[in-house]
């Protein structure tokens, strides 16, 4: 339900709008000062989406009260209402950020039009804070997972860091060993959690296009530039901006980097005019940026600059009993992804990922049980999808066993890269279908599969079925 908060002391007026907008389904309260209207605000059981407030009231002007309340960051639009304006006034309400300011006497109807857009504004808002409190939940420092001493010493950083308005900072580690994921704990758990977050991965550009892309450009700047482009830096404004692959940044632009980041200005290519910025940088490389520094890769002033802090992520072989936490994590994840049902991992399976080397570290992992879970027909994690170079029975190639009855022998899926995940699921129904003469109840058997769960994956992947016989 809609909920309004009057303050007004001319008792006929409040009393006429009170009884208007309940007629309309509001939940509305009635204050006739500002030490009433404190009272209901302070109250747990009533939360105004808006205030409509007289602006000259007994006990003070009702400005200096949205201020507290802008304070608090609760969220609401504020509505004015005065006899007897002034310019400071409007200036000092539309700079605390009063949807609107009119004068009495106002008409209802011009009030209900004001109101209800008031309204949609509101709930978009309260839409905004309630998603960032869902990241900032999601991106808490206990999302960065382990027991290890490794894992516990990140965490306890991140906690600190995300106390403070660090302005740049530096994330090195392996690939695979979750820059990403730090990067957001620092944004969603820190004071600019409400800001835009960007991400640019460096090495995924070339120098034209990076340049364009982190500075922006006017229109005309360059050949095929139509439009004006605002750059990654001022989108950012206010927020933080993860500069993934920072190593891989050409040398000049990394000058034209440092200077934006001393001044807080940048300039859009093809442009005169400087424009401020605030930004917090935090930069990631799985290269040793250090090292880059003293030998002239990297420039030194950057990475000096950069390295307001550093912080640096351990490889899972370091901290290889993280797996008891992160193994049960993402087989919970691709469980309520996929519908399966997996619940058991066995001691063989366990034996495996203890002995292997995760050279991709934690996104290795996900990956192998985003593919275990995904391929698993019981609750029982399958210790076939694995696949671990270098451990016992972990170097052959993906075998679907099958009836040799129905004329089914196996079927040989490199994993080199060349298919996803959907790629193999795909190909394997359509090689066991083949086989089997496109026949839906020997190929479920075959893959050890029910019939509707075939059917779906048929219909799914658009398989197409001769004779129709996906019914049989």
């Amino acid at each position: 339900m809609n909920t309004l908060l009057v303050i007004e002391d001319e008792m006929l007026l409040g009393a006429e709008i009170q009884r208007h907008y309940r007629k309309e389904g509001w939940e509305v309260e009635w204050a006739t000062s500002l030490h009433n209207a404190r009272e209901v605000l302070s109250g747990k059981d009533f939360d105004p989406l808006l205030i409509l407030s007289d602006m000259h009231l007994p006990d003070g002007n009702a400005l200096d009260l949205l201020e507290e309340i802008r304070q608090s960051n609760t969220c609401q639009e504020w509505i004015l209402l005065t006899g007897m304006g002034s310019v400071p006034d409007s200036v000092r309400a539309l700079r605390l950020g009063a949807y609107d300011f009119l004068e009495k006497p106002c008409e209802l109807d011009r009030l209900d039009l004001v109101i209800a857009s008031a309204a949609r504004s509101a709930h978009a808002q309260r839409r905004l804070l309630e998603h960032t409190q869902k990241r900032h939940k999601r991106y808490s420092p206990e999302a960065y997972v382990g027991k290890s001493p490794a894992a516990q010493s990140v965490r306890a950083m991140l906690e600190k860091l995300t106390r403070v308005p660090f302005s740049a900072l530096i994330v090195d580690g392996e690939t695979g060993t979750g820059k990403g994921l730090v990067t957001r704990i620092l944004h969603y758990s820190g004071s600019r959690a409400q800001q835009p977050f960007i991400e640019l991965n460096c090495a995924a550009l070339p120098r034209e296009l990076l340049e364009s892309e982190v500075f922006g450009h006017e229109a005309g700047a360059f050949t095929g530039a139509g439009s004006r482009h605002r750059g990654l830096l001022e989108q950012a404004d206010g927020g933080t901006i993860f500069l993934d692959e920072i190593g891989e940044m050409p040398l000049d632009l990394q000058a034209k980097l440092l200077k934006a980041i001393e001044d807080r200005k940048i300039r859009r290519l093809g442009s005169e005019k400087e424009i401020s910025v605030d930004v917090q940088i935090v930069a990631a490389s799985n290269r040793d940026l250090e090292a880059m520094s003293k030998d002239g890769s990297f420039r030194a002033d950057l990475y000096h600059r950069l390295s307001v802090f550093r912080l640096s992520l351990p490889p899972m072989r370091d901290s290889i009993n993280d797996l008891y936490d992160l193994v049960p994590l993402f087989i919970a994840e691709f469980n309520a992804k996929s519908g399966r049902q997996v619940r058991f991992v066995p001691d063989e399976v366990w034996k495996k990922l203890l002995a292997y080397n995760w050279p991709g570290n934690v996104r290795e992992l996900r990956n192998l049980v985003e593919r275990s879970v995904l391929f698993a027909d019981t609750q029982v994690f399958p210790s076939q999808w694995l696949q671990l170079p270098g451990v016992a029975g972990g170097e052959t190639r993906i075998k679907q066993t099958a009836d040799t009855a129905n004329g089914l022998e196996s079927l040989s899926i490199p994993l080199d890269g060349s298919m996803n995940l959907e790629d193999m699921d795909r190909y394997i129904i359509e090689t066991a279908l083949e086989r089997s003469g496109h026949n839906v109840v020997a190929t479920a058997r075959a893959l050890g599969a029910t019939r509707e769960t075939l059917r779906y994956r048929i219909r799914k992947y658009g398989i197409d079925i001769p004779n129709n016989r996906a019914d049989d």
